[in-house]
């Protein structure tokens, strides 16, 4: 009985009754196994498929860096990078886990370890943050770890075409465009890793054989090692159609085209010597991890049971080529477990003293351990878990870090933990440096909804809705002075910011923003009133900066001044500017609202030989400077 999957031979078309017999040899592959017993631990035999020949690669598309667009601090060691990609036209976002001394050690520079996601690959997060311990297994190892985010279906290659809404240059943006952001900006050698899950398998081993000496290390768990043999580009084609409605001809053409070839792991095999590589498998018989079925060794995964056996035929015969070209590699062929996460998990502990080995850190973290004024915080709050660095100097103090989060002394300020997202905000706004150490540990507020942390020189604020904003000097003082969080303004929802064309800050809050400039001091503009003086272009209308905070006036009015204007809103009326000028002086003589004229129900417009506004009660018109009411 022959073991390996045979690779056809080269025919000129693909007619849907021979779709259909690859499809059913594909099928009976998965089968097999199972009745025979060939999937148990150890590595079977494979058929040699032989070497490629005459392969052409997909167009080389040149490509330059990718710039920053956007960072997001999620804490202080996790941090959501988007890269404008030339290649592929839109920001990609990528998610990076810091190297365990990226704070204790401000100069130091650190490999990187690209940790790639499945064929189901969502949008918003990395498989490997949502569904593994990944973030806190790496939180005590010195390696920047890159987190693609988005790709599902891709096997993280170029595409020859547009499909379904992308245009997919994976292989490009992770291998040119990300690079230099990750030297120049986030402090990362040219020494790196790779490991895949599943489609992230075949593309660690294909982007290491495709990319010689980029990654010192590959490892491919679950992955599919083999991509043109008899079946498997239909199999593939299948499962991409399965996941985000893809269709394979749009990434490599169809089975026939040479670019096949070109990103097949099997035919690649001899440009991965010198990579230190890691493969497994399970069998995909039931393992620790599953529910049994009620059936001996089926569980109630069967979709993971049939792609963990394709997993493990195509991974033999990969390695039977790589023992036929001397290349050694470690692998682990489990005796059971089928294709999910929990088994993903294992491996990546598994297989990191080969990964720190390849890569030169070590395996372990260095002895640590809380003390002096420091330790009953830690022992105290067990949620940070353990330390991961000792003792290191700050400005105006020391820190230490620890699995989730750092926790900072000083001698007037005592100890105190930051973790979360306001330790990303923390670490955005400058740290110590700028909002000076903490003078507070994280406190949940009574309503039940946010957090916070106080520091000498501003506070942080958290709720689920706004994420974590950092707010200080006067914007401060002046939403302190009108309640926190508890006044009109509610919680802080964006980062203080310097206003565009004119001299002076703004930051927005739930229900408004307060701005500051050293002629006006800081005031809130909320609701309708914040509406209407958008629609005039904020500070840098005629109206200028806000004068005074919204002030309460009569029948539940409400109004601001501004430098050169007013904003007057009633239930009644809505919201309108008042310039300041003969309207506006006009109007105050009448008693402003509550006058004969009421509020303004429109702004000034401009009528034949002058200007005209209207009012709840009449008419104020400037015709030669001289104004007249109706």
């Amino acid at each position: 009985m022959r073991l390996g999957l045979e690779r056809p031979g080269r025919r000129g078309g693909a007619s849907g009754g021979r779709r259909k017999r690859a499809l059913s040899v594909a099928a009976a592959a998965l089968v097999l196994p199972i009745a025979a017993g060939l999937t148990s631990a150890g590595a079977a035999g494979a058929q040699s498929l032989g070497t490629p020949g005459g392969s052409t690669e997909t167009a080389e598309v040149q490509s330059g860096p990718g710039m920053v667009d956007r960072v997001d601090w999620l804490t202080d060691r996790r941090v959501a990078i988007w890269v404008n990609s030339p290649s592929m036209g839109v920001p990609i976002q990528v998610q990076m886990l810091l190297a365990r001394d990226w704070n204790a050690q401000p100069d130091a520079r650190f490999p990187v370890v690209y940790m790639l996601d499945g064929m189901r690959a969502r949008d918003d997060e990395n498989g490997w943050t949502l569904e593994t311990d990944a973030e806190a297994f790496f939180a005590d190892k010195n390696v920047n770890v890159v987190l693609p985010i988005g790709g599902q279906s891709s096997f993280y290659s170029d595409w020859i075409d547009q499909n379904n809404g992308q245009n997919y240059m994976w292989e490009t943006f992770l291998t040119k465009e990300l690079p230099p952001i990750l030297e120049n900006d986030f402090r990362s050698t040219q020494t790196r890793g790779v490991v895949g899950l599943s489609m992230g398998g075949t593309s660690a081993m294909m982007l290491a054989a495709r990319n010689p000496g980029f990654f010192q290390f590959a490892g491919s768990l679950s992955g599919i090692l083999t991509t043109t043999t008899l079946g498997m580009p239909q199999a593939i084609a299948l499962a991409m159609a399965d996941a985000g409605g893809f269709d394979a001809d749009a990434m490599w053409g169809s089975p026939r085209n040479d670019a096949w070839e070109a990103h097949d792991p099997y035919l690649l095999a001899e440009e991965l010597e010198g990579v230190s590589l890691y493969i497994s498998s399970g069998s995909g018989t039931t393992g620790q991890y599953d529910q049994p079925s009620g059936i001996p060794g089926i569980s109630t995964n069967y979709a993971g049971m049939g792609l963990e056996i394709l997993s493990r035929l195509t991974s033999q015969t990969f390695i039977t080529k790589l023992r036929n070209l001397d290349i050694p590699a470690t692998v682990n062929f489990r005796p059971s477990g089928t294709h999910s996460w929990p088994y993903w998990e294992f491996e990546l502990h598994q297989l990191w003293p080969q990964l720190a080995d390849a890569i030169g850190v070590e395996a372990g973290k260095p002895a640590c351990g809380p003390g002096g004024a420091i330790a009953p915080v830690a022992n105290g709050n067990n949620w940070i878990g353990d330390c991961v660095t000792g003792e290191y100097s700050v400005p105006g103090g020391v820190a230490q870090d620890y699995r989730f989060g750092r926790i900072f002394y000083s001698g007037g300020n005592g100890a105190h933990a930051v973790a979360g997202g306001i330790g990303g905000e923390y670490q955005r706004a400058g740290g110590p440096s700028v909002l000076g150490l903490p003078t507070t540990g994280e406190i949940a507020l009574a309503d039940g909804r946010g957090r916070l942390n106080h520091f000498e020189n501003g506070s942080i604020y958290w709720t689920p809705q706004n994420g974590a904003h950092a707010v200080s000097g006067p914007i401060r003082q002046e939403w302190a002075a009108q309640g926190w969080e508890n006044g009109p303004l509610g919680y802080p929802a964006a980062e203080q910011a310097k206003t565009a064309s004119m001299n002076g800050l703004v930051q927005g809050f739930d229900i408004g923003a307060m701005y500051w400039s050293e002629d006006t001091g800081a005031n809130a503009v909320l609701g309708l009133i914040m509406g209407k003086y958008a629609e005039m272009g904020f500070e840098n209308g005629w109206l200028g900066f806000p004068l005074t905070s919204e002030i309460p006036i009569k029948d539940n009015g409400r109004f601001n001044r501004f430098q050169n204007g007013n904003i007057y809103w009633s239930p009644a009326s809505g919201a309108w500017a008042v310039q300041n000028g003969p309207i506006f002086d006009a109007w105050a003589s009448e008693g402003y609202e509550n006058g004969r004229l009421g509020y303004p129900i429109s702004d000034q417009f401009d009528i034949p030989g002058g200007v005209q506004q209207n009012f709840q009660f009449g008419v104020i018109t400037i015709r030669d400077g001289v104004p007249s009411i109706d």
